[in-house]
């Protein structure tokens, strides 16, 4: 494994520690939104008191935008409310429980040099450099890379609440010369389709996956060097919480 490999989360874990802090902040105005509502629910309505309690939220927040005029809210609204509030505060408490036990599976599997893992707004991102799983500018997975993905797949099946959008991305340099491929955008998608494929191979259900290819989209670093290029190249595991039947 290349230099740049193992430095690739120790990287990305600088980024870990404000996501972490975000995180706790839109839990806290999550929590004072759902207890205002809460109070709300159980007063009388005063359209003009609860206009400006509801900006003072909202500033409190760090919300700006223009004034709102409230109408009447019903019941059966304000209850719709609460129990969407009640909804997504259990969603970030269930993410963060599987964000720790992901963490605390790759340290037990020796991976932390090689996965990275952050979790931002009820989203846990699985990250592996590119060169991990595939040839140098090709879309066949290496032996060492499917290595790596049953690995992961041991995890992922049991998280069964996760639905997976598999995100193949590249840096900005074009296939070069003679290459069969055509631009940036095949590359990463036939790459992220490549780990689907394979994950479902392993017997992952398929309404669980999603492939996207991104090609130089959303680097994670300029790309100015030839060592920023290779981290920019990854495929991610972008998990969310499956509510449904």
């Amino acid at each position: 494994m290349s230099e740049d490999d193992d430095n690739y989360d120790e990287e990305i874990e600088e980024s870990e520690a404000p996501s972490e802090w975000l995180t706790t902040l839109a839990d806290m105005s999550m929590l004072l939104m759902s207890f205002f509502i809460m109070l709300f629910s159980m007063s009388s309505l005063d359209v003009k008191k609860f206009s400006e309690s509801f900006t003072s939220v909202k500033t409190a927040l760090g919300v700006k935008d223009k004034a709102v005029t409230m109408a009447p809210i019903s019941t059966g609204d304000m209850n719709v409310l609460v129990e969407q509030a009640k909804l997504k505060q259990r969603i970030i408490g269930e993410q963060r429980r599987v964000y720790d036990q992901f963490r605390t599976y790759v340290s037990s599997k020796g991976l932390e040099g090689v996965v990275a893992a952050t979790l931002e707004a009820g989203k846990i991102t699985i990250g592996f450099p590119a060169g991990v799983l595939f040839p140098k500018d090709g879309v066949d997975l290496t032996d060492e890379g499917k290595a790596k993905l049953r690995t992961l797949f041991d995890f992922l099946i049991k998280a069964a609440g996760e639905r997976i959008n598999i995100r193949g991305f590249t840096d900005n340099e074009p296939p070069g010369a003679g290459s069969r491929y055509r631009d940036n955008w095949e590359i990463s998608s036939l790459r992220a389709v490549a780990v689907l494929r394979y994950m479902v191979s392993l017997g992952m259900p398929p309404n669980r996956l999603t492939a996207t290819g991104l090609a130089d989209l959303e680097p994670l670093y300029p790309n100015d060097t030839p060592e920023h290029r290779a981290r920019n190249q990854r495929v991610e595991f972008v998990l969310e919480r499956w509510i449904g039947d």
